[in-house]
């Protein structure tokens, strides 16, 4: 049985080299990868430089607390828990995990940045519009339409495995 996912992921360091790594470990652990545009944001907590984030869409057969061991591996493997870490290499939160709700696992799904933050928000809207949160029920392009946009947020050009993952009529805007 496999359980649809939704994965978010941000670097603000070496950002597309560690994005691009971070989709190869993500292809090779889940497979089939369904992508949003890539973002530039500011960052939202810490002080550091602006950040490249997306959303992963896909499937998978691990348990939730299976799951994000594995992504705090691929999130180790890129110097993510160094302690002379600058910056974030890679972030990978889980943002939805099938229609769970509430806490599960040590974990709070849907994540609560889902809702706040445009850098999740908005990737999430471009890839999955019709897609209705579990705990309310309210479509994913309906929630990003009531956002306030108070955040900035930029489409960036990225491509990876050559398919260019941001549309051109984002990058024209």
């Amino acid at each position: 049985m496999t359980v649809a996912v939704y994965l978010g992921l941000g670097s603000n360091v070496a950002r597309e080299a560690n994005l691009t790594r971070g989709l190869e470990a993500l292809n090779a652990l889940l497979g089939d990868l369904q992508l949003s545009p890539v973002f530039e944001s500011d960052a939202v907590g810490i002080t550091s430089g602006p950040f490249f984030n997306l959303v992963v869409g896909a499937q998978t057969s691990l348990g939730l607390a299976e799951l994000d061991a594995a992504l705090k591996t691929i999130e180790s493997a890129s110097g993510r828990y160094a302690a002379d870490r600058q910056g974030l290499t890679l972030d990978i939160d889980i943002l939805l995990y099938g229609d769970l709700h509430g806490s599960h696992a040590g974990l709070t799904l849907p994540r609560p940045e889902l809702r706040k933050n445009a850098f999740v928000l908005w990737p999430l809207a471009e890839l999955a519009p019709t897609l209705c949160l579990p705990d309310s029920g309210e479509s994913v392009a309906a929630v990003w339409q009531a956002y306030p946009h108070s955040q900035r947020l930029q489409p960036v050009a990225f491509s990876w495995r050559e398919q260019a993952l941001t549309p051109q009529h984002l990058l024209a805007d």
